[in-house]
């Protein structure tokens, strides 16, 4: 079997060099298009390529300086200028799988112009925005320069590993697609680095997050296990019975729950199951206390939504965002009685990068958080409008930060990684020209058409 492995080299080494020999056969000066390989090829060495039949529209100055830009800026944004004559026909989805980064890629073709991105880092809507916000400008240079300007403040993730920077953007020479062979040969280890690569700036991105995270998360803990010193309760009290007995025990292992859950805790997502027994705790404490005082069973509802430490909610009252649009939202009988009152429920706020602001304008570390307590079904109607629901609805969330609401990591790509051609092909679908999005114009509502 060894013997067998150790002929395949030599073959698999013939394979790989007539590769690269096919790659030259694009170099500049070639009469075919340019192949949708050599243009990946290119991208995955520097984010701005240039077709030499299109070396009209965009220098090499201007080409090496928005190279420089956007690999300063560490995002992964993918420029291409092409002649306008070239094939058109699924060149997203082409130049996507052939690439195998996740990101945003531009296209210019002759005065054409359009983009397509990974859901993971900009969604649909962002995408033909920013498209249409350029759509009509004739130079390459201001084009391109106020696309990737823009790009740059709202694409999320980081630049993949493999750009080594100052990339003239003029096109792929034949010492190039021969170095391009080369890397054919060690391709397999060179994606397998890149990937771990991607992989250790995910986890610190995770790990920041929920360290940021377990200072709100130690202050419920703390609040709970305070409401149950305060409780006063004896299993062997006058009028005890086996069921208060029980809801206390559940209260006391709910706690003990927590604290264990978050000593384990490794990623944001780890974090639903702290709030989950939280709130499974503070139900049975409300149980209990109604038992002791005579009083009807409360029904099991959501915490109040303004701060879960105020314990189950009693009613739903409307409630109206700044800037947003009003919903239901469970409420303890306290903030209810704010509300009625025409003043300000006790919001939990949380430190942010912006001062201290409602837990649900923080961030998406929040999301597993907030979806321990609520669930995944309740939070999309209460978090509508706010920047928590705004990030969770996306899907960027979904790639991001996980598959559902309150989880963190799916096990999406993010920005920079490697995916090959693991990725959504609707994200990259549709005729060049349909406005980063409406794939193929007509279909763009509000937003119009394309070419």
């Amino acid at each position: 079997m060894r013997a067998a492995r150790t002929r395949g080299i030599p073959g698999l080494l013939v394979a790989l060099v007539f590769a690269a020999l096919a790659l030259l056969s694009f170099a500049p000066g070639a009469q075919a298009a340019t192949s949708v390989s050599t243009v990946a090829a290119a991208l995955r060495e520097s984010p701005v390529y240039v077709d030499p039949a299109a070396a009209d529209q965009l220098s090499a100055a201007q080409a090496s300086a928005l190279a420089e830009r956007i690999e300063k800026a560490d995002k992964p944004v993918f420029v291409a200028v092409l002649p306008a004559d070239y094939p058109t026909e699924d060149l997203f989805q082409k130049l996507r799988t052939a690439t195998g980064v996740t990101g945003l890629y531009a296209i210019r073709l002759g005065d054409r112009f359009d983009a397509r991105a990974d859901s993971a880092v900009m969604s649909r809507t962002a995408v033909r925005n920013l498209v249409t916000s350029v759509q009509g400008e004739r130079d390459a240079n201001t084009q391109l320069g106020e696309f990737t300007a823009s790009a740059l403040a709202n694409i999320r993730g980081s630049a993949p590993s493999g750009w080594s920077g100052g990339g003239d953007g003029g096109g792929v020479s034949a010492g190039a697609l021969i170095t391009v062979g080369a890397v054919v040969v060690a391709g397999g280890a060179g994606a397998y680095t890149v990937a771990r690569r991607s992989r250790h700036r995910r986890e610190e991105e995770q790990r920041a997050a929920l360290e940021r995270l377990r200072v709100v998360v130690d202050e419920d803990i703390t609040a709970f296990g305070e409401e149950l010193d305060r409780l006063d309760f004896h299993p062997a009290e006058a009028g005890a019975d086996d069921t208060m007995r029980a809801d206390y025990e559940r209260a006391l292992d709910a706690y003990e729950q927590a604290k264990s859950a978050m000593a384990a805790a490794r990623r944001p997502e780890d974090v639903r199951a702290v709030t989950q027994a939280l709130e499974d705790g503070r139900f049975s404490l409300a149980v209990l206390a109604a038992r002791r005082e005579g009083r009807p069973l409360p029904e099991r509802r959501a915490p109040c939504f303004f701060d879960p430490r105020h314990g189950p909610s009693v009613a739903d009252a409307a409630w109206t965002p700044a800037g947003g649009t009003p919903r239901e939202v469970p409420v303890c009988a306290a903030d209810q009685a704010r509300l009625a009152d025409g003043l300000d429920p006790a919001v939990r706020e949380v430190d942010t990068d912006r001062g201290r602001r409602p837990y649900w304008d923080a961030g998406p570390a929040y999301g597993p958080w907030a979806g321990g307590y609520f669930g995944g079904g309740l939070l999309p109607g209460l978090l509508v409008g706010t920047v928590l629901g705004n990030l969770m609805a996306g899907p960027a969330y979904g790639a991001g930060y996980g598959s559902g609401y309150g989880d963190f990591g799916g096990g999406g790509y993010g920005g920079g990684d490697v995916s090959g051609a693991d990725f959504d092909p609707g994200d990259f679908g549709g005729g060049f020209g349909g406005g980063g999005g409406d794939f193929g114009g007509g279909g763009g509502g509000d937003f119009g058409g394309g070419f």
